[in-house]
């Protein structure tokens, strides 16, 4: 793995044991790209879960999600309400940018619709990780200078990442540094993708034969600019060939958390079947090299009407 993670920072000097003691435990998010698939109930969520309630359910395996769907269109109001309503505390969102933003517009002339994204979006405000802005695989180094009269025009009490496609963003070189520059010149995380354990592996299901169609495959670049690093890991159907390939990332996060920051690690795979147990393994692992770290929900508590429904679970 490609590292280039600034240096840790040597915060004890000038700091009492007393301040020391009071300082938040590290948080390290784990989540799915999705919350609400039906196929969970009964295994992870608790039989007769009503549709609508999931990501009550989710909460209690993950602390953090990514949110595909606002990619495809803009959600309507009542959901995100219903969503803001369900979020447990400390629960993250990683939205994205719709794609008529993106790819359509290429982030051109693309006001009115992000003002209305972000108006939409904005009674999850205070569950919000960093909002993605996914770019197309042809979004190329020339097109720097519109990425960066874009992002001068986002609002900065938003916390942003970009996930770039193009393969010269992803050699080491000048081009790289300079996508880095400016990330960092406006406080803009970027959004790491890591498919080496996918492409590794079989392709054979329809699931694994449509990922191998629309995943990027890139070199990693563990590169993490703010305090929320977003990692996406896309893994083989198989769950117990994944941990092998993320076993670099265990160290990598758990030395972004030691810096003080608060990354979060989606993880993905062809069906998202064991997706929470991997997410869950992942958390553990991290939490055996960082051992304040924050523990997760219990997955077994009761939800509000539901404690019939665990009790045959």
């Amino acid at each position: 793995m490609a590292e280039s993670t600034p240096a840790k920072i040597d915060v004890s000097e000038g700091v009492d044991e007393a301040t020391a003691s009071e300082a938040p435990a590290p948080v390290l998010g784990v989540g799915a790209p999705m919350w609400a698939d039906r196929a969970w109930v009964g295994r992870y969520f608790p039989p007769g879960l009503p549709a609508g309630r999931e990501l009550e359910a989710y909460g209690q395996w993950c602390n953090a999600v990514e949110g595909n769907t606002t990619f495809y269109a803009v959600p309507a109001a009542d959901a995100v309400a219903r969503w803001a309503d369900q979020a447990p505390e400390g629960f993250r969102f990683a939205l994205k940018l719709p794609r008529t933003i993106t790819h359509d517009r290429r982030l051109r002339d693309a006001d009115a619709e992000l003002r209305g994204f972000l108006d939409r979006v904005d009674p999850l405000r205070a569950v919000m990780g960093p909002t993605s802005i996914q770019l197309p695989a042809s979004f190329e180094p020339e097109d720097l200078p519109v990425l960066e009269r874009f992002l001068r025009s986002l609002p900065t009490d938003w916390k942003w990442g970009v996930e770039v496609r193009h393969i010269d963003f992803c050699d080491g070189d000048e081009v790289e540094q300079e996508l880095i520059a400016i990330l960092a010149r406006h406080g803009v995380e970027r959004v790491i993708i890591d498919t080496r354990a996918f492409f590794d592996g079989p392709v054979v299901t329809p699931q694994e034969r449509e990922a191998f169609e629309r995943k990027p495959r890139l070199p990693v670049r563990a590169v993490a600019i703010g305090d929320t690093p977003v990692v996406r890991f896309v893994g083989q159907t198989a769950a117990s060939a994944n941990p092998g390939y993320w076993k670099r990332w265990v160290t990598t996060v758990a030395g972004w958390l030691n810096e003080g920051r608060r990354p979060i690690f989606f993880i993905h795979t062809p069906d998202n079947a064991e997706s929470l147990d991997l997410c869950r393994q992942f958390h553990a692992e991290v939490a055996a090299k960082v051992p304040a770290l924050t523990k997760l929900a219990d997955p077994l508590a009761p939800l509000p009407g539901m404690e019939e429904q665990l009790d045959l679970f």
